[in-house]
């Protein structure tokens, strides 16, 4: 099972949204997905149209090896997409593990129970660089990194790729950049522009052809917990996560091939 971390610490750049319309493609495509919602605020599970009470298991009790893996996971309405959800109570979780032996391999260890059952997780982590995020990186072969086309993402970045070697060197030398995703990009306004040819210069090809525009209806695909992709498959945004499932796809195999 390829396991990929989706990861910045910054807030509001599209984390959730890339990974609920990624794994819907994905999945669309015959791949079997299981998204792994390590974020306290479950938004990943709302936008699946997952309820509350549906997460008597989710991805606190995991992370507490309270539960297996199996226990955890519960299928969404996209075919081939299943979800470890999440609930408030994940917040608490980096007090309670901080005198836990191994406390950064929780996750791996928890994926590792049942690698046959996917052919990808995807991690959707929250907006910061605490031991949930360490635990998802320490846990994932690849990071792909949702990035807002606005002034402060290159300050940014760069503490993220510094915490990613940090993270190499401890724990996890085989941690690659799956790529760079533009999110919230929009045509009229010459900043969004400026910030992608600024980032592509720093990056070079580590960033994906792909931009994801600013559009109204990603927006409004969560408050009906469906992806966007079901929501409205022929709008701009959903056309676009299209796309970049298929330059995953395609840097995957390239990486497959290579190994």
């Amino acid at each position: 099972m390829i396991r990929i971390a989706i990861a910045n610490q910054k807030g509001g750049v599209g984390k959730t949204t890339t990974a609920i319309n990624l794994a819907t493609a994905l999945a669309a495509t015959g791949w079997r997905v299981l998204l792994v919602d390590f974020d306290p605020q479950g938004n990943a599970s709302t936008g699946l149209g997952i309820d509350q009470s549906q997460r008597a298991k989710s991805s606190y009790e995991l992370l507490r090896d309270d539960c297996t893996l199996t226990e955890a996971v519960i299928p969404t309405k996209v075919p081939r997409l299943d979800i470890v959800p999440a609930t408030v109570d994940l917040s608490g979780s980096e007090i309670e593990l901080i005198d836990v032996e191994r406390r950064t391999h929780r996750l791996h260890n928890a994926l590792a129970q049942d690698e046959s059952r996917w052919d990808v997780c995807l991690i959707d982590c929250p907006p910061s660089l605490g031991l949930l995020t360490v635990n998802a990186l320490v846990a994932a072969n690849m990071m792909l990194v949702p990035l807002q086309c606005e002034f402060f993402a290159l300050e940014g970045l760069s503490q993220l790729l510094t915490t990613i070697e940090r993270v190499r060197a401890r724990f996890n030398p085989n941690l690659s950049i799956l790529g760079v995703a533009l999110t919230m990009y929009d045509r009229r306004n010459r900043l969004s522009e400026q910030v992608a040819e600024d980032v592509r210069a720093v990056l070079g090809n580590v960033v994906f052809e792909t931009v994801i525009p600013r559009n109204v209806r990603l927006s409004e695909a969560p408050s009906h917990g469906m992806p966007a992709l079901i929501y409205d498959h022929r709008c701009p945004g959903s056309e676009a996560y299209i796309a970049l499932a298929r330059e995953c796809i395609a840097r995957l195999t390239k990486t497959a091939q290579a190994a």
